[in-house]
């Protein structure tokens, strides 16, 4: 349950006016606790078409039709859904498409899960090797700058971007207290 002053909630409001700033009209994501509150927000907004997927990867896709079509979007994930996502970020290189993306991480500080540990582990060199610019939030005042870099960056140079914001910031799940 989310307490009504936590940093996380301050940096997801904050997050909300930064796309509302920049324009983002189409969110794709699959839902995440990490980014439950955005989510919230966006779902809210009329001006925003949010869409939820089945899987990470058809972001790619559905984004890069939202750039053909004039629309500015974002893709909204966790760090476990990244691997989902690496051959599809071809298509956004290939094509020179902005491909910004807001991942919560897991598998990181503190995780309780084993299976989120590899991909966590991963995230960032994976991303990186697919021609992706990654930056990194660890604490709640970096994560609007550290989105706001990759939002600038990406449609600015035309290439996919990732802000990577880590459990420090969403602090670290465990068994039933979640």
């Amino acid at each position: 349950m989310e307490q009504p002053n936590t940093p996380a909630q301050h940096w997801a409001d904050h997050l909300f006016a930064l796309l509302k700033q920049h324009e983002i009209r189409q969110v794709a994501l699959v839902p995440d606790a990490g980014h439950a509150r955005l989510i919230r927000h966006c779902l809210a907004d009329a001006a925003m078409q949010v869409v939820t997927l089945t899987t990470e990867e058809e972001g790619i896709a559905l984004l890069t039709g939202a750039w053909l079509g004039g629309d500015k979007g974002v893709l909204l994930m966790q760090s476990s859904g990244v691997g989902n996502c690496i051959n599809m970020l071809s298509l956004a290189i290939n094509h020179r498409t902005p491909m910004p993306m807001i991942v919560t991480m897991r598998g990181d500080f503190g995780e309780f899960n084993p299976a989120q540990v590899p991909m966590g582990q991963a995230t960032q060199a994976v991303l990186e090797a697919m021609g992706t610019v990654v930056h990194r939030a660890d604490r709640p005042e970096d994560v609007v700058p550290t989105v706001d870099a990759c939002l600038r960056l990406a449609f600015n140079t035309y290439r996919p971007t990732a802000a990577l914001i880590g459990q420090r910031v969403l602090g670290a799940k465990t068994f039933g207290k979640d």
